[in-house]
This record gives C-alpha cells, structure tokens and sequence, in this order.
C-alpha cells in the first residue's frame, strides 16, 4: 500500500525583493525547509515523493542552484524513494523552460532510463510503478496559462495499470464568491468525475485538504511562507493509500517543516512614549523565525519623533525583519471650534458630516479616512509648523 510524500510551492532561488537585506537568509530558509521536507519523508519511509511545482521559483536559475535540488532529490533516490514532479507556473514549461534545459535525473546520478525521478510534461504524461500498483499523472500545461482545465474530460475509468490512481496539479480550484479566474483553474466537479484516489494539488500557499466525491485532494502549502497572510504555509503532507473492504481508503496528514513566520503589530500612539521605549517594548518578543510589521496609529499626546529605519536596525539581530510604520497624527489643538461662517468652521462642519454619513451606511475605511482628514486639516489650519508632509 503506497505511502507518498506530498509538497509544492518550495520556490527555490527566489529574489525576495520586498525582504532587503533579509531575503538572502530567506534563501537560505527555503533550502532548509526542502531539506527537512527530504528528511521528512525518509523518515516516515515513504515510498514516492511528489512535488506538484514551482519547486523552483522561476526558469532563470543558475546551475548551483539546480545541482543543490538534484543533491536534495537523491537522498530519496538513493533509499529507493522515486520522485515524481511537474513544472508549476514560476517553472512553467515554457520554450525556456528549467526542464528543458537541464536534466535533474541525470544531474541526480541517475541514468537516462531509470524511473527513480520523473518529470511528468505534456509529453510524459503518466507513471506506473507496478510493484506500488500506482498510477501517477501529471495534468500539465505547456504554458503558464492553460486555455482549459487540465481536468477538462479526464477520467481514470478506463485505467487498468494499476489499482490506485494520483493525479498532480499545479493551479486553482475554483470557489465561486473567492476563487474564479487563475492561470489554471478547475472545479471541484471535475475532480469529483476523475475517479482518482487522491489529487496533489500546488499553487495555494497554505495547507487547504477536502474531498470532492470520492477523490481526496490537498495543497500543502509553500514550505517557507512568501506573504503575510500564508499563516498556514510550512507544512508537507504525509499521503497513505490503502484498500479495506474492497474500498480505497486515503489517510492525509500534515508535517511541519518551515521556521518562518509573520505577524502585524498594531500599536496606539499614545502607549509609544519614546523610540527607545518602543525598541525595548519589541525586544521583549525578540524572535529570529519573525517577519515582523509594525504600525503606529493614533493620536499622539505630544509630538511622537520615530526614525523607523534606525527601529528596524537596531531589531535586525533580534528578528529575521521588522518594518515599522508611523501612521500617529498630533492631538487635536485646544479650545473650541471654529465659528460655523468661517472656513476652517465649514471645513470641520464637511468633514463631520462625511464622517457621520459613512458610519451610517458602515464604511469604516471612509470614516476612517474622513476622521484622519479633519484632524490633520485642524492642525493645519491651527498651525502649520505642526505638520509634516511627507
């Protein structure tokens, strides 16, 4: 009865531009965490790993980088696990693509015939490994964007090659309200019709699993988080195929295998009594896993002065990153409002009324913005000095 070992979305030699002085070590994190993914499946003995794309994030990687995932790829070959893999959409089969130009069985010292490593293509589209009575296809597109479904008319009825049937995708399953346009989309009817066992899916950054008729499927994440929101990434799933009763039986568990993760910090001005206190205030939480966000907001009693890029540096040993952000305003000046004939009165009467209408019809961002508005036009027009536009 196979057991598989299911990733995707590893996203080796990503640029990680938004990170700056933090997205080498980010590189680095990737690595780990598809070495770990490795480990992962050595030690639960699995029997077939699959990588359902992006297993690279881009076609133009160098060859060092190529060579360290073939070296990763045969600490499985090498206990007899075979691999099986298809492009994604950032190592999309493209003219140009990494597939094409190098060759990760041979590169994995593997010979040209061996079905330890497989690459599954347009053009290679299925495995049988008889000995696991398992099917493997792999629905690939020989573009980024597929003109139709890779489920599109795809049926495993008629398969006699083998009792248990995957199939690896690497796109969208669409959500009506949530996710209904993609570079590769197919519905949950589609994989309900398919009669496959189990669907390994990539292309969602977080750990999603469910059932679509009889078919279990799974994206497991991105091994190393790439955004804010991929709270559920780091994970790789653990696939156990088994017929009782004469039914096929698919167990999916999850591993966890990446460090990284992120967290917003929202904080009032009025409790940052100085850059110092702050620094001090997030030492507390140091932790080197951490992309940190923070965002000051609010009104400041008195006049807050923040260098958020000195904040950043002095934090830079204690997390992977911190950005902070001052959104503070000044306090409202003292003493009573302006005469309603006098302009700065008709300006706070507007606003005021801008302000109530949108929490009528429950607009909070426009209230917000309004109420961010009538302060920062009060400063102005009490004294100009107060401000700063940046």
């Amino acid at each position: 009865m196979p057991r598989l070992l299911h990733m995707a979305d590893v996203h080796l030699g990503a640029r990680h531009r938004d990170l700056g002085d933090a997205a080498a070590r980010q590189r680095e994190r990737q690595a780990a965490a598809f070495r770990r993914a490795i480990d992962a499946g050595l030690s639960e003995r699995v029997d077939v790993a699959l990588i359902s794309g992006d297993l690279f994030d881009s076609n133009a990687q160098p060859r060092r980088t190529v060579e360290a995932a073939a070296i990763e790829l045969r600490r499985l070959t090498e206990q007899g696990i075979r691999v099986v893999l298809i492009p994604g959409t950032h190592d999309c089969y493209e003219a140009g693509s990494i597939y094409r130009v190098f060759d990760l069985r041979l590169m994995a010292g593997l010979s040209e015939g061996s079905d330890l490593l497989t690459v599954l293509t347009p053009d290679h589209p299925d495995v049988v490994f008889g000995d696991l009575d398992l099917v493997v296809y792999g629905r690939v597109s020989p573009t980024k964007r597929a003109s139709r479904s890779p489920l599109a008319d795809f049926t495993t009825a008629a398969e006699g090659r083998a009792r248990f049937r995957v199939a690896m995708i690497h796109g969208s399953m669409l959500i009506p309200g949530k996710v209904e346009q993609d570079d590769v989309l197919f519905t949950p009817g589609e994989v309900a019709a398919s009669g496959l066992d189990y669907l390994a899916l990539g292309h969602w950054h977080s750990w999603q699993s469910g059932r679509a008729g009889s078919t279990s499927w799974t994206y497991p994440g991105a091994l190393e988080p790439l955004a804010v929101d991929q709270d559920g990434a780091g994970r790789v799933a653990i696939v156990d195929i088994d017929e009782r009763g004469g039914r096929t039986h698919v167990d999916v568990r999850e591993v966890v295998v990446g460090r990284t993760r992120f967290a917003s910090l929202e904080l009032d001005a009025a409790e940052v009594v100085s850059q110092g206190a702050l620094v001090a205030r997030l030492l507390a939480d140091a932790d080197p896993d951490l992309i940190l966000d923070v965002r000051i907001g609010g009104v400041a009693e008195q006049r807050l002065e923040i260098d958020t890029d000195a904040v950043s540096h002095e934090l830079s040993e204690a997390y992977l990153r911190v950005r902070v952000r001052d959104r503070s305003i000044a306090a409202l000046p003292d003493g009573p409002l302006p005469p309603p004939e006098t302009i700065a009165g008709t300006f706070v009467q507007d606003l005021t009324a801008r302000i109530q209408a949108a929490e009528a019809r429950g607009d909070e961002d426009a209230a917000a913005d309004a109420r961010a508005a009538l302060q920062l036009g009060r400063l102005l027009l009490d004294d100009p000095r107060q401000v700063d536009l940046i």
